[in-house]
């Protein structure tokens, strides 16, 4: 688990295939890797890879195939700078929201601006994500723990404040960027949760509004 507060902004150093899937090594900067032992998760973009090697200018890390085929890794280069946090203690203060490192979907950026010392974002999420994303609830973007500003279908926006623009990879973001996304855990668990023992069945449709109403949770 992460708290999706970034530590530090890292650089790709090398990929190298590995029987059709990749390991990365990737130079840390300033992450704090004391305490950092091999197995440990650390997430990067917002992806919780497991370190299994340290390197002592950072670690070393395996990309399976399906983490390549649905997250941003896979189109990684060397130089490349990614988000980085090392995994949460019972000690941690939760600044942002509770983050799995399992990324739902991919978005793409679709429109940049200045506000004053900020920037107003605009990113199209999956369609099937649209469900889990509401004004002012959170959103995970390459790892960083976000407030969602608005919703307009699948789309949503964010305001951006200078200090993450300068401590994260955003500030690096232009049109038509492809960004991992995790929405909120507690809007997943929910779902599945009101499925009651439906959840059980195997599903051939996702929660409908025909659903909910017949449960009595949205007003006809």
């Amino acid at each position: 688990m992460f708290t999706g507060i970034i530590q530090s902004i890292g650089q790709i150093e090398r990929l190298e295939p590995r029987a059709g899937d990749v390991r990365l090594t990737i130079t840390s900067g300033k992450l704090p890797l004391a305490g950092v032992a091999l197995g440990d998760s650390i997430a990067v973009n917002g992806v919780c890879l497991t370190a299994v090697e340290l390197t002592g200018r950072g670690f070393r890390a395996d990309i399976s195939r399906e983490t390549l085929s649905l997250t941003t890794l896979g189109s990684l280069t060397p130089g490349a700078r990614v988000n980085l946090e090392t995994a949460l203690t019972l000690s941690t203060p939760l600044g942002g929201h509770l983050v799995s490192g399992h990324v739902d979907g991919i978005g793409t950026l679709l429109e940049r601006h200045d506000d004053a010392r900020s920037w107003r974002l605009r990113i199209q999420a999956p369609d099937a994500l649209a469900r889990y994303i509401a004004p002012k609830g959170s959103i995970c973007v390459d790892g960083a723990s976000l407030t969602v500003n608005g919703v307009d279908g699948a789309v949503f926006e964010l305001n951006i404040v200078p200090h993450t623009l300068q401590e994260t990879i955003i500030g690096d973001y232009q049109v038509g960027t492809h960004v991992n996304l995790e929405v909120d855990l507690i809007a997943r668990y929910l779902e599945r949760l009101l499925l009651g023992e439906q959840a059980a069945m195997p599903q051939t449709s996702t929660l409908t509004l025909e659903f909910l109403a017949e449960h009595g949770f949205v007003r006809s």
